[in-house]
């Protein structure tokens, strides 16, 4: 073989046996913006910022247990500052046990993203560098975080599949970390869930920005349709499709095949979980049948005629529940098969045979067969079944109701602390209210019929004294809109920092909620008449719409949803968090003018400084909550969940009492000065919806308020505290400058208050502050400070 080169091209003279790869072309990325410090950073590249939170939240862990089990060293006992065979102590074992559940919610986030990718080439017949990347003209950041993180700017799918082979590499990294013999910090162990928590970000955001711009998802835009949701809404006398689960294309297959055989007058497509959100963005028609916490309620209600589940948020136990009653259940990823029969490579027309003959369920991977399978099947069982009916009969609901002994064993059980046999006992005298009440507040765990010693079918029993009430549930929530526009952010990115606004409030998470669904209506409304903008995803979106006012208007009818004061906008399914992210990004990239290129420090020390915002996960469930929760903590965002959210094992605390947690640089002039603790806490777990709504209120207060916008935060946070909790906050005369953050309607009697209480001292002739325990400050950025800033290992006071 000879090759010769003449003037750039290659010339072969004889080529034989010779294989040519031309593997990835790199080009020269285009300079939207100057190449920040830290692109595609590495387990260890953000440790320091990672380090600088943790000086300040301290860790506070509460194991499970004490002891280690995961290796066959074990099981070793971590009591007493005992170590492990391997040398790990119980800090460094529970950190890593949240580590581990960070990096499962992260997989799931991850892995979605990925089958996104590959269903997408799939379904569209086209590859990923021929789908553009375009939100609509009002939408320039496409990708705030990918921006962030990486420095890219994605043009196409092609480069966003770029950044998610990254994510994919530190999640192989950080699961390393976690085997026997390696990490024994608790401290980098909690970077490393800081880390996780990053790439569970970016891979939401991939897999959302992936199916707006691939199956025309809404772009952000405001007064979307509203959709039906409870289980009321669906029609009974039509063929009923069920899908649950998290991975919307084969949902959005059904829901063409419906359409363009006009079937809608015979059949309804109903969802549970995230892919009932992302269905109803494709398809408006769809309704939503219920969150994670109503899962088995459906089923077991006996709604639909066919399920077909995807993946995530799935019960395990999802065949057992539906074959009891019948129902055939369709797989449609391989993440959850449940030992059923491939027959992804079958006919159609068989597999149908096949689900009707009575066999309980099938696997199908390929979703372009899964809309003729799962309709076809529906319909042909539809005219087979006569009225949908509680499963149980008036004589086995008596039957089973005198049947309970009272024993305790499924109160003890219960999650929610149900004491189920009280509500047993009254329904034997006749009083099925009780039962019907908390119907609502129980999530269908199904803990209290596994150890049921009478074998009592509980859930069966609540579903029949709630039967009027599952009839009747319908309830209206606003269609996912996506991304906040960048148009949105000019109008509202002043008013945020300055805290005219008092703060936005991002309500998502699961539903186990401690008292029932209405907790998340009550949290939203309580906010958004406050002028505080409200966001929201996932199952709260679903359930807050289940409630209605006095004048029978839900969440969403009563609130726009605009990302602005008074607002109440649902972005979608759990992936579409990552615009949560995003908004809190876009405020330092378009208000500030901050470059976001591949700066995550500098961009995370500015939102934990000066944007208002605060998380709300009161119905925590999953690991996914886990690594959503501690992806926007290492962005600088504070989340409060509900008691069940201590079952993580680990919360962010601050201590206010504590003046070195709080002292910060005035990069201005460079000198230390010490701030209010604002926000207090970066994880913290609240026992009562009582507690939480003024401790959301609190945690939205932030150093570089102006005086005007910390006397309006503080009027919410007094006057929260006042109407939930009956007193004056224990520590609002920690967040007080000077006189003007006082509310102007009580500023007189606050500053009494200080003199007398506090030992603050005033000059009653001009109504002045003289000293207090904080002293009014004066923040200003100067770029010259930001590397000393982060070498010594302290926030900034960042002010345009």
């Amino acid at each position: 073989m000879v090759l010769e080169l003449r003037k750039g091209a290659i010339f072969v003279d004889e080529l034989r046996n010779v294989s040519i790869k031309i593997g990835e072309v790199a080009e020269e990325e285009e300079e939207w913006a100057p190449m920040g410090p830290t692109p595609f950073p590495q387990i260890e590249t953000l440790r320091d910022w990672d380090f600088t939170l943790l000086k300040r939240y301290k860790p506070f862990y509460a194991p499970y247990c004490d002891m280690c089990c995961l290796c066959t060293m074990g099981k070793c006992d971590l009591t007493e500052n005992k170590r492990g065979a391997c040398g790990i102590n119980l800090e460094a074992q529970t950190a890593r046990i949240v580590t581990i559940a960070v990096a499962i919610g992260t997989a799931c986030h991850t892995g979605h993203a990925r089958h996104m990718l590959h269903d997408i080439e799939h379904v569209t017949g086209k590859k990923l560098e021929e789908i553009p990347v375009d939100l609509g003209p009002e939408i320039a950041e496409v990708a705030p975080l990918t921006q962030l993180i990486t420095g890219i700017k994605p043009k196409t799918l092609a480069d966003l599949e770029r950044a998610l082979r990254y994510v994919e590499e530190q999640i192989t990294q950080v699961m390393d970390s976690i085997h026997t013999g390696q990490e024994g910090s608790y401290l980098d162990y909690e970077s490393k869930a800081f880390h996780l928590g990053m790439m569970d970000a970016l891979g939401k955001e991939i897999a959302d920005i992936a199916q707006i711009v691939a199956f025309n998802l809404p772009k952000g835009e405001s007064n979307q349709p509203l959709i039906d949701v409870g289980m009321g809404t669906l029609d009974r006398n039509k063929a009923i499709v069920l899908v649950i689960g998290h991975h919307a294309p084969p949902a959005f297959n059904i829901a063409d095949y419906i359409e363009q055989n006009k079937l809608n007058d015979e059949v309804e497509l109903a969802g549970i979980c995230c892919t009932a959100h992302d269905v109803s963005r494709y398809w408006p028609k769809a309704k939503i049948a219920g969150s994670l916490g109503r899962q088995l309620k459906v089923v077991r209600a006996g709604l639909a005629d066919v399920i077909v589940i995807d993946e995530q948020c799935i019960r395990a136990d999802i065949l057992y529940h539906a074959g009891k009653l019948g129902i055939p259940v369709i797989c449609t990823n391989s993440k959850a098969m449940h030992a059923l029969p491939d027959m992804t490579k079958k006919d159609p027309k068989e597999v149908i045979k096949y689900l009707l003959d009575g066999n309980p369920g099938v696997v199908v991977l390929d979703p372009l067969k899964v809309g003729e399978i799962a309709v076809e099947v529906a319909k042909a069982r539809r005219r087979k079944r006569g009225e949908i009916k509680p499963v149980l009969t008036e004589e086995q609901f008596m039957n089973y109701a005198k049947a309970c002994t009272q024993c305790g064993t499924c109160t003890i059980a219960c999650p929610q602390k149900i004491r189920v046999g009280e509500l047993m006992e009254a329904a034997e005298k006749g009083d099925r209210k009780p039962m019907e009440e908390k119907w609502d507040v129980c999530i269908t765990c199904g803990r209290c019929e596994q150890v049921c010693p009478k074998k009592i079918p509980i859930i069966d029993m609540f579903n029949f004294a709630a039967w009027n009430r599952i009839l009747n549930e319908k309830g209206k929530v606003r269609r996912g809109r996506g991304p906040v526009r960048d148009s949105e952010i000019r109008n509202v990115g002043a008013p945020i920092v300055l805290g005219t606004i008092p703060g936005v409030i991002a309500i998502v998470g699961c539903s186990n909620y401690p008292n029932g669904t209405k907790d998340a209506y009550t949290i939203m409304n309580e906010f958004a008449s406050r002028n505080y903008i409200v966001v929201t995803t996932g199952c709260m979106a679903m359930d807050a719409g289940l409630y209605k006012d006095e004048e029978g208007k839900t969440i969403y009818e009563k609130y726009r949803d605009d990302f602005n004061g008074s607002c109440v906008a649902n972005l979608g399914s759990c992936v579409s968090n990552a615009h949560i992210h995003g908004a809190a990004i876009k405020v330092a990239r378009i208000f500030a003018m901050r470059n976001i290129r591949a700066n995550f420090e500098e961009i995370a020390d500015y939102i934990l400084n000066r944007v208002g915002a605060c998380g709300v996960a009161w119905g925590a469930y999953s690991q996914k909550a886990a690594s959503i929760a501690t992806g926007v903590n290492r962005l600088g965002i504070p989340v409060v969940v509900g008691p069940h959210g201590s079952k993580y094992r680990r919360a962010f605390l601050g201590r206010p009492y504590n003046d070195e947690d709080w002292i910060v640089y005035d990069v201005r002039s460079g000198q230390k000065v010490r701030i209010e603790p604002a926000p207090q806490d970066l994880l913290v777990a609240a026992e009562t919806i009582e507690e939480a709504i003024p401790l959301i209120a609190k945690l939205c207060f932030r150093p570089n308020d102006t005086d005007r916008g910390r006397s309006i935060k503080l009027t919410h946070y007094i006057d929260l505290s006042l109407k939930y909790l009956g007193r004056m906050p224990d520590d609002w005369h920690l967040y007080v400058r000077t006189e003007s953050d006082l509310p102007l309607a009580k500023r007189e009697e606050l500053l009494k208050e200080l003199e007398d209480k506090h030992g603050w001292k005033i000059d009653w002739s001009r109504k002045k502050i003289l000293e207090g325990p904080i002293r009014p400050y004066h923040a200003g950025f100067n770029p010259t400070c930001v590397e000393r800033l982060f070498k010594e290992g302290f926030s900034s006071l960042a002010k345009k």
